[in-house]
């Protein structure tokens, strides 16, 4: 690699100024806004959603960083796509704090957890949820194929499709599902089939860390688990077909895991 010139990293760092002032400025603004919810704000569970948001651009102003250092120096930043992975960390667990991280979790225990963010939309969640998932993606193609946090992707995105399932009020939503009258449909339409394809995603991608890369049972234990949440989308929108093929796909991969493990403690 040829070296860098001081002009040419010195246009590099003028070049960013804007959009560090910018990170700046809003992890300011979060700290404030936590000040706020922890002296008991009534309106907690709407702040933590725009905390949401603003880790999302966060994530997007480190991911344009990177785009510049590409540009300019042809060099790309690790540190800054590395600050980009744990803000949407963030932005997820402000999520989690609302609806709770549980991969397979009746939508009856989620029902005080909606009720405290009733005033948000099925169409603004809907809207919060593909962005988070847009910048996930962004994240992992910048990073590339080859990169160290391969794997680590698995878990951020299986925290992302709970957070994602659990956002919306299912016991309404496979009502609304069914109901082409009601102004929700569409999305709501939309919204299940973006949950199922990303819980069938996370059981694949959990069964491929356990196969390929780590063989922790508890990768195992999430891939069945997000096979058991799909079950229980399948049940609430009555599709009992479908239920019962992944209820015995559950049952496969517990006796491969029951398999593995009896065989690892015989050795």
């Amino acid at each position: 690699m040829a070296k860098i010139s001081d002009e040419i990293r010195n246009e590099f760092s003028d070049t960013i100024k804007p959009y560090q002032s910018k990170i700046t400025a809003i992890l300011a603004k979060e700290r404030t806004v936590l000040n706020s919810i922890e002296g008991g704000a009534e309106d907690s569970a709407y702040k933590k959603i725009m905390l949401c948001e603003d880790m999302i651009y966060v994530s997007t102003l480190y991911m344009a960083q990177n785009s510049l250092s590409l540009k300019i120096l042809d060099v790309k930043n690790n540190d800054a796509l590395n600050e980009s992975r744990k803000i949407l960390y963030k932005a997820i667990i402000y999520l989690e704090e609302l609806v709770t991280n549980f991969i397979d979790v009746a939508y009856t225990d989620l029902a005080d957890k909606h009720e405290a963010i009733k005033k948000s939309s099925v169409h603004d969640r809907f809207y919060l949820i593909r962005k988070l998932g847009l910048a996930i993606n962004l994240l992992e193609l910048a990073l590339g194929d080859n990169s160290k946090w391969k794997w680590s992707f698995v878990e951020l995105k299986g925290r992302y499709a709970v957070v994602a399932k659990n956002f919306i009020d299912m016991r309404l939503a496979a009502k609304t599902y069914f109901d082409p009258g009601s102004d929700d449909y569409e999305t709501t339409v939309l919204y299940i089939r973006l949950i199922t394809k990303l819980l069938d995603q996370s059981a694949a991608g959990y069964r491929d860390k356990y196969e390929l890369s780590t063989r922790r049972i508890d990768d195992m234990r999430n891939g069945i688990k997000f096979l058991l949440a799909r079950n229980k989308l399948c049940l609430a929108l009555g599709d009992k077909t479908n239920a019962e093929e992944i209820k015995k796909k559950a049952v496969v991969w517990k006796d491969k895991m029951n398999a593995d493990q009896k065989s690892g403690s015989s050795r």
